[in-house]
Parts: structure tokens; C-alpha cells; sequence
């Protein structure tokens, strides 16, 4: 139902699950299988998966804490992009790597739950994308001594705001892992 009706396909995002984004993240290991799972259920049907890395200060290209996690293995021929801001669109080559796949519907995971995974699904939404968050495929960090609810909590209401999430010609949806369907 996408605007980009030209664009057929979906393509699985895997934004920023990086050692030093998901170190401390609530549940990291659990979230970490499930994005593993997602990513070998897309290779098997043949649905791109797009790796997204963010670089700053504090994830600096080349070192550990940048580095993707040990469990998540990115094929060579899958692309990479490299982002310096939330949104996943920002600045980056991802909406030139979407339309070279014909891609409209981007099944989103990752890292993190309040700043990178909420700016990339608007920021997806809004440039014409069908986008479905895996419910149980992103994470964030404990904020609250910053004024943030826990984690449980941010998680849970991106998962409840994003299922009725509206627009002309453009679908939102959450749906978990093992209920993801790339096709039909």
C-alpha cells in the first residue's frame, strides 16, 4: 500500500545493534537471537537485509564499541550504511540502497527503542515507506536517571503508538518475530 508503488519489495533494517549501543540495552541477549532469527528467515526468502551503523564520538568507526555485535553476522554482499544522526535516512545513501531494491516496506529492529529506531520508523513513514517495528526485535538502555520511564516502559509504548500509526496510502503496523511475514 505504499506511496512508492513502484517499489514492491520489503527489505529487513537492522539499525545500530552495535557493542556499545546495546552493552547495557534491556534484554540484549533475547533481542539479539530474535534479530539474529529475523536475519536468517529474510536470507532464506531472499529479502534484503540492510545493516545500519551509526558513527559519533563515542562509536567511533573501526573500534569495538562500534563494531556490530559478535552474534550478528553481516554478509559482504548485504549493504551497509553509515549514519551520523537518528534517522537512518539522514544524511546517508539508504533511500538511494531502497530504491535500487525496489523496496517499500521496511521491517525495522534494533537500537535503540527511543532515539534511533523512533526517528528511522518516522523518518521512513514519512518519506512513503509501509513500516512494521518487530515488537520484540528492539531495545534500549535504562534512561531513567535522566527522567525517562524504564526501558520495559519505552519499549512498550513505541510497540502500543506505532500500531495505530496513520497515514494516507501508508501502512504501521508491530508485529513480533515469529509472526514477520516478508511476502503477501
Amino acid at each position: 500500500m505504499t506511496v512508492l508503488s513502484d517499489r514492491p519489495n520489503t527489505a529487513l533494517l537492522v539499525v545500530d545493534v552495535q557493542n556499545g549501543v546495546v552493552a547495557d540495552a534491556y534484554e540484549r541477549d533475547a533481542v539479539v537471537a530474535t534479530i539474529a532469527e529475523l536475519v536468517d528467515k529474510a536470507r532464506e526468502q531472499g529479502v534484503p537485509v540492510v545493516w545500519v551503523q551509526h558513527n559519533s564520538e563515542e562509536l567511533v568507526r573501526g573500534s569495538d564499541d562500534w563494531a556490530y555485535v559478535p552474534e550478528l553476522s553481516r554478509l559482504d554482499s548485504a549493504p551497509l550504511v553509515h549514519k551520523m544522526f537518528g534517522d537512518s535516512f539522514e544524511d546517508t545513501d539508504l533511500e538511494e540502497v531502497l530504491a535500487k531494491a525496489g523496496v517499500g516496506r521496511l521491517v525495522v529492529s534494533g537500537a535503540e527503542t527511543d532515539a534511533c529506531i523512533r526517528s528511522t520508523i518516522h523518518g521512513a513513514f514519512a518519506r512513503g515507506y509501509d513500516v512494521t517495528l518487530v515488537g520484540d526485535a528492539h531495545t534500549t538502555f535504562d534512561k531513567s536517571q535522566w527522567g525517562a520511564p524504564p526501558p520495559e516502559q519505552v519499549i512498550a509504548h513505541t510497540n502500543l503508538y506505532w500500531r495505530f500509526q496513520t497515514a494516507p496510502h501508508r501502512t504501521a503496523g508491530v508485529e513480533n518475530a515469529a509472526d514477520v511475514k516478508f511476502s503477501g
